[in-house]
């Protein structure tokens, strides 16, 4: 997976555009980065715009093991992460909120991209 990141300082969010096929290590190592961007800048928002990828893999597994392994790169309780998928890929990406969110992570996966904006500036 390859991914550019735009620093939105007006809004403090830090927005990660994805392409290419998300499976673990690309996913992990995009979120690395954007945990050091949250960091660097202090922010505690970010948005991930998923729409342009070709395809995820992963088992139930790879996602539930998925907020411990955001936990061991920097990313801490308290942000809020917001994910614009394509419709096709609603299921994986609903799952994964749901096993973040019971994880103690805010993070939404949304179709409408201003509706994943509106979630991360209330």
């Amino acid at each position: 997976m390859e991914w550019d990141v735009i620093i939105h300082h007006d809004k403090k969010i830090i927005e990660v555009i994805t392409r290419g096929s998300a499976d673990k290590s690309g996913s992990m190592a995009m979120a690395q980065v954007l945990a050091e961007s949250m960091r660097r800048h202090r922010f505690t928002r970010g948005l991930i715009d998923h729409r342009n990828i070709a395809g995820v893999s992963g088992d139930v597994l790879d996602v539930y093991e998925r907020p411990r392994l955001l936990r061991l790169i920097g990313l801490i309780l308290g942000i809020r992460i917001a994910a614009v998928i394509d419709e096709r890929y609603t299921e994986h990406f609903k799952f994964l909120e749901t096993v973040s969110m019971n994880q103690g992570f805010q993070y939404m996966a949304f179709v409408d991209s201003r509706k994943a904006l509106e979630w991360l500036l209330k």
